[in-house]
């Protein structure tokens, strides 16, 4: 299982009225701290593009278990439980600063040409980089 922390402080353009995070502003979060996990690990999101392949959000989940709210520094942690395959799932836990649990999001992306539009494997580059972090060392 592959997991990393991400730490994004929450900016006042990111509430609400009620001075809350806005439910939509988790899409992005999810995207912020997937790109960062992901160069933690060694492997550029924009490699992928430089390569002629795209990762479109198939799903998106989201449980919102506390509010967070301006100026909050919250900690995203980032959880691939399998070995990416044509498909892949990023899971989020979002803790606040005095380490609640305040929300879970969940996005399923899929690797697909660019060119074609077909899905496609991932980069062996990524999955060297994943590898280690799996007991079954293959992809699904």
């Amino acid at each position: 299982m592959f997991s990393a922390e991400v730490q994004i402080r929450v900016r006042y353009a990111e509430t609400d009225q009620m001075g809350m995070v806005y439910y939509g502003n988790y899409s992005t979060y999810y995207e912020v701290a997937r790109v960062e996990a992901l160069r933690a690990a060694g492997f550029r999101y924009k490699e992928l593009e430089e390569e002629g392949i795209i990762m479109p959000v198939l799903e998106n989940h989201s449980k919102f278990i506390q509010p967070a709210s301006y100026d909050e520094l919250l900690t995203v942690r980032v959880i691939i439980k399998k070995l990416p395959g044509v498909k892949t799932t990023f899971n989020y836990e979002f803790i606040n600063e005095s380490g609640d649990m305040i929300h879970e999001g969940e996005t399923m992306l899929a690797f697909l040409d660019a060119s074609t539009r077909r899905p496609c494997r991932p980069p062996k580059h990524l999955l060297t980089i994943l590898k280690p972090y799996f007991n079954e060392g293959k992809a699904d």
